[in-house]
């Protein structure tokens, strides 16, 4: 299948990679002139506009995927592509965009024929070769067409477990898609899900946290305890019933540097809690665990314990992201990304 690609950072880029390696055509743009350039050594047709990508996409009805961050590039892109796309093409934000504003566009780019699909997506920058889970809204139809694209993106089956109880037949869900519902639903599942996310990194931060200060000179001293950090979040990994990919991801952080020095501890946040706090309260849903650690990730940037570094070693782990404030340490990170639309 062909489609275009719009946005060439640390997820996009990948998403291309592995629409490629599975067959599919991909015509790729990003707004600095050299993102693509690795792309189209490994087959992808380049351009260099928006108008060119439309008029390279040669099969009908034309796709294209935006990997933009969610505000003001994604809007102004869409409203480019509105006057060049044709009626019965696929528009699919698959960035962090708000709900909201999914359901505003799609409404809007209706009246034109347009469709337009929301795709919540994640897995970070291991997606390449891990898969990418995705939560999808818009019109069925819409939906249907892309199942080659979604398919080829998911992770798939894999050796996970089926879970007691389903039916014969392996599902959407199971191979790591979903179509959610209509325009919205997607990047509204999607949200509640980097909110979750949010509440899982804290509460593994401030137990890191209880546990590396356990010698503190604050306790008597028959009860301080030196412990091996690493060595604990090691095991816990192998039976424990907090094991996740989350705990993999701090593991492996741990096991570099028991010490974390080349964190600060500075805990950025890209939204998606803060919406679905609104969402909790404009449903009257009681959500103390979410609010609390979006507040958290606000204490970071005052006060900094050892728990936000480690809050940051996980962010950076499953989405390359950098802090956004220089390291207090000496040692800086090594490690450069780009910017991009995933949390």
């Amino acid at each position: 299948m062909q489609i275009g690609v719009i946005g060439l950072g640390r997820m996009g880029g990948n998403i291309a990679r592995r629409l490629m390696r599975a067959g599919h055509r991909c015509v790729v743009y990003d707004r600095n002139p050299t993102a693509g350039e690795a792309l189209a050594i490994e087959g992808a047709i380049v351009v260099r506009s928006l108008e060119e990508m439309v008029s390279s996409l040669t099969e009908r009805p034309r796709a294209i995927w935006l990997m933009l961050p969610a505000g003001k590039i994604t809007e102004d892109t869409i409203q480019e592509l509105e006057g060049l796309v044709q009626a019965e093409d696929i528009l699919i934000d698959g960035g962090n965009a708000f709900y909201k504003d999914d359901i505003r566009r799609a409404r809007h780019l209706a009246e034109k024929g347009i469709r337009y699909v929301d795709c919540g997506t994640s897995g970070g920058v291991w997606g390449l070769d891990r898969g990418y889970c995705m939560m999808i809204g818009g019109t069925k139809e819409a939906v249907e067409h892309l199942d080659p694209i979604f398919a080829t993106l998911a992770p798939g089956l894999g050796d996970i477990p089926r879970t007691p109880g389903l039916g014969e037949a392996v599902s959407r869900a199971e191979r790591g898609y979903i179509h959610t519902g209509p325009a919205g639903s997607g990047h509204f599942v999607k949200m509640v899900h980097n909110g979750i996310e949010y509440g899982l990194m804290q509460a593994y931060a401030e137990g890191f946290d209880i546990l590396r200060n356990k010698d503190s000179t604050e306790l008597p001293e028959d009860e301080r305890f030196t412990l091996n950090i690493a060595e604990i979040a090691e095991v816990w990994r192998r039976g424990s019933v907090i094991t996740s990919w989350l705990l993999d991801l701090g593991a492996a952080a741990l096991a570099r540097d028991p010490q974390l020095q080349e964190f600060s501890g500075f805990v950025q946040d890209s939204g998606e809690g803060r919406w679905t706090v609104q969402a909790a309260i404009e449903e009257s849903v009681p959500a103390d665990v979410l609010t609390a650690s979006l507040f958290a990730r606000f204490r970071t940037r005052m006060e900094l314990h050892f728990g936000d570094k480690m809050l940051s070693a996980m962010r950076f782990g499953f989405g390359g992201h950098l802090e956004a404030k220089p390291p207090i340490v000496p040692l800086a990170p090594t490690r450069t990304v780009t910017s991009d639309a995933g949390e």
